[in-house]
């Protein structure tokens, strides 16, 4: 189903990269070279693909997905109750100044999403910042997706806060590379912050696009790497071991950008913007994919 969704760059000092255009299936798709994701794992900083892969041949996007709570435990299994209680109390606190800088980028992008009435799959969920941009439509079901389960009692009173009705919200423990839901059933997948602590980008892209239905769209903010060659991305480069291991597997050299635009999506709305207040991780890209 053909869909382009065009995205208003929005104006703001600092760096920030031309956009460009690039062309897919005879449509013409504004794009970024990024140079460049994360669950919402960067502030407090892990694991790689590779002892995955040998276990896993990755599905195609049509094929049914990988019991989800197999991969769960392949991919994050269960930390200690006190670590995982810890980390939801600290993204519900530690994020209030990030999510304060990036809330106009996050309106412009939740602009281009009319939930009302909606299947809607948000990945990373984590204490559910992003429910008050979408979640007051009316007839909304939101199913939250995070491996930490105790983010649930953050999320759901975030929900409510929103004006999304208790029953309207399901959380579920699981991880982006097999996601709880059946082909062809999402409206729209939402994921802030996702891209960067994931095992392996490109199968939880595949997933994404497994969930949507024709037409739906995938909505993103995710921190990059910064260009090859600047001091910024040395340090990200040096401090990245470092970010893996106490950052529950947050990345800060991964190239999103690159990686969403390669799945396959009919149309892709991506931009860039450097944040002020968050040094190591201030490249991101945002945007909207349509499959």
């Amino acid at each position: 189903m053909p869909c382009l969704v065009a995205l208003p760059p929005m104006a703001r000092p600092g760096w920030r990269r031309p956009s460009t255009s690039v062309t897919r299936r005879g449509r013409t798709l504004a794009a970024l070279p990024c140079g460049c994701r994360c669950a919402r794992r960067h502030l407090i900083g892990a694991s790689s693909a590779a002892a995955l892969l040998p276990l896993l041949a990755p599905p195609s996007p049509a094929a049914p997905p990988i019991d989800p709570e197999v991969m769960l435990e392949r991919v994050h299994p269960s930390r200690p109750d006190w670590y995982e209680e810890f980390y939801a109390t600290a993204m519900d606190q530690g994020m209030k100044s990030y999510e304060a800088e990036i809330a106009g980028y996050k309106a412009k992008l939740f602009s281009q999403l009319s939930a009302e009435g909606k299947n809607i799959l948000e990945l990373g969920v984590g204490t559910g910042p992003n429910f008050k941009y979408y979640a007051s439509g009316n007839g909304v079901n939101v199913i939250g997706v995070d491996p930490n389960k105790h983010m649930e009692d953050y999320a759901r009173t975030a929900a409510v806060s929103a004006g999304l009705p208790s029953s309207s919200f399901t959380f579920k423990r699981g991880v982006a590379e097999a996601l709880p839901a059946e082909d062809n059933s999402m409206d729209a997948v939402i994921g802030t912050l996702v891209l960067c602590s994931v095992n392996n980008v490109d199968m939880a892209l595949r997933e994404i696009y497994r969930v949507l239905k024709p037409g739906g769209l995938y909505l993103f903010v995710e921190h990059v790497a910064a260009p090859d060659g600047s001091l910024l991305r040395f340090v990200q480069s040096a401090f990245d071991p470092l970010q893996q291991f106490v950052a529950d597997g947050c990345h800060l050299t991964r190239k999103a950008g690159e990686n969403i635009r390669d799945v396959g999506f009919s149309s892709l709305s991506l931009d860039s913007v450097r944040l002020s207040n968050a040094y190591i991780i201030s490249p991101h890209v945002y945007g909207v994919a349509c499959k």
